[in-house]
């Protein structure tokens, strides 16, 4: 009788202490060893009708990539992923891989499933550290020119799809450094900048033009895009235009909306004081609204800022929370207290005009709202007040309507978000094509890429057949 083969778990990626990780902005979890990871890939079941690529927005054909680790066959492996995927450890990172790709994987029907962005991340990293730095192959120029507007995750996937192809490509950056939302949203801890900048390094080596401290919208317009020989526009700004909760006292000093004090924080390097000199508040009693990823974000960069208490301030309950589990998970064990079912009403302030508090209520759960998500619903005589002398608003963030509102012929949506066919991402203005939040809203960085994915195939088929 044939010896039945021993189940093998998934294999854990080491971490910093939670004690040790909670004062520095170093990489939270470590990676995978060599042979962890070919451990870790011999889980894969390599599926006839594999669902997880069902699961991922832009399409990688993961039991290749797989395989191609479990044969030690590291370089073959990256070289598969890049072929759908051009930020590959940007994605091993922060994408929501539980309920994308590992949130399809059979295996994960009865046990753990395959840790599918533990392996993408780990030949990323090994072949940014040891690899021959040799690119993949690009067709013939096409003499076509194409301008990428922003350089977040949806205006790279452009970037990288269509200088394979052969197209000139230029992207156009607001701020001075690249990576959009990577780098001004998402911590150290969490996404090395050097990482991301080795992604867009990867790029320019491809030969894309990088131009920075470019605002599009004010500096130059798209019309005048169209006059410098541009064939075709990308559109990829984000939605950076921050949300506040209008309550009284929202104006007190030390009050920051997540978006500024992230980008404070991270591309400004306010953490690395006094090597960078960013002003930054830096509160020892700090409360911070929302309970999504950029939430998580901020009460763990605060913390690691030299906060004594750091709370989230939610009015829903756990089940409710839009954060990934990991992030909730690592916010838990680094210290930071969860306020659930509590909504401010003013914030209160001192004879300079500093916060030092607010006033909150006790909220409970009704019925579903538009989101599908309970309504939560004020409990009478319920307000207490909570101390604090830094708040971080985390509660989402709108179309930032520089680039939209200076460009005629392009429709918008009431939230002022650009209106695209779904289907190949095309705008309502010939030859500008336009993906991730400022068409969705904000979403995960995959989901941006995945967009930039769908506009990228059919800016080529346009260029190559016309509108």
């Amino acid at each position: 009788m044939a010896e039945k083969k021993e189940k093998i778990p998934r294999q854990a990626m080491s971490e910093q202490k939670p004690e040790v990780r909670r004062r520095n902005f170093d990489e939270v979890p470590l990676g995978y060893t060599e042979a962890l990871a070919v451990k870790e890939a011999e889980r894969c079941l390599q599926c006839k009708k594999p669902s997880c690529i069902d699961g991922c927005p832009v399409s990688v054909d993961i039991p290749k990539f797989i395989h191609l680790i479990k044969e030690r066959e590291f370089t073959k492996s990256i070289r598969s992923i890049w072929e759908k995927n051009s930020l590959p450890a940007v994605c091993g990172r922060v994408c929501p891989q539980e309920i994308q790709c590992e949130g399809k994987c059979v295996v994960g029907k009865k046990e753990a499933p395959v840790a599918i962005g533990n392996l993408e991340r780990f030949v990323a990293d090994l072949e940014r550290e040891h690899g021959t730095g040799e690119l993949p192959p690009k067709a013939p120029p096409t003499g076509k020119k194409v301008a990428v507007v922003g350089s977040g995750p949806s205006g790279l996937t452009v970037a990288g799809d269509l200088i394979i192809k052969g197209h000139d490509v230029t992207i156009f950056e607001a701020f001075h450094k690249p990576g959009g939302v990577l780098v001004y949203g998402i911590p150290e801890f969490r996404l090395p900048k050097e990482i991301v900048f080795s992604e867009v390094n990867f790029l320019e080596r491809l030969g894309a033009k990088l131009e920075c401290n470019t605002v599009v919208g004010r500096i130059v317009s798209l019309d005048e895009l169209v006059e410098q020989g541009f064939d075709a526009i990308f559109i990829g700004v984000g939605a950076g235009l921050p949300r506040f909760l209008n309550v009284p006292g929202e104006n007190l000093i030390g009050i920051y909306s997540a978006n500024e004090y992230l980008t404070r924080s991270n591309l400004m390097k306010a953490y690395l004081f006094p090597e960078y000199d960013t002003p930054v508040v830096r509160g020892k009693n700090v409360a911070v609204f929302g309970a999504g990823n950029v939430a998580m974000d901020s009460a763990r960069t605060a913390m690691r800022l030299g906060a004594d208490t750091v709370r989230i301030v939610y009015r829903r309950s756990r089940e409710e929370m839009p954060a990934r589990a990991a992030e909730i998970h690592h916010a838990e064990e680094e210290g930071i207290e969860f306020y659930l079912l509590t909504a401010p009403t003013r914030f209160l302030g001192d004879e300079k005009g500093r916060v030092v508090g607010m006033e909150c209520l006790k909220m409970e759960l009704g019925e579903p709202d538009e989101s599908g998500r309970r309504r939560p619903v004020p409990i009478k005589d319920s307000k207490f007040k909570l101390e604090c002398d830094l708040a971080i608003i985390a509660v989402g963030a709108g179309a930032n309507p520089l680039l939209t509102q200076s460009t005629e012929g392009l429709e918008l949506n009431k939230w002022g978000y650009i209106v695209v066919d779904e289907e190949t991402g095309k705008t309502s203005r010939k030859g500008v094509w336009a993906g991730g939040d400022i068409v969705t809203g904000s979403a995960t960085v995959i989901l941006a890429m995945g967009a930039g994915r769908v506009a990228s195939e059919s800016i080529h088929k346009y260029l190559a057949l016309g509108w």
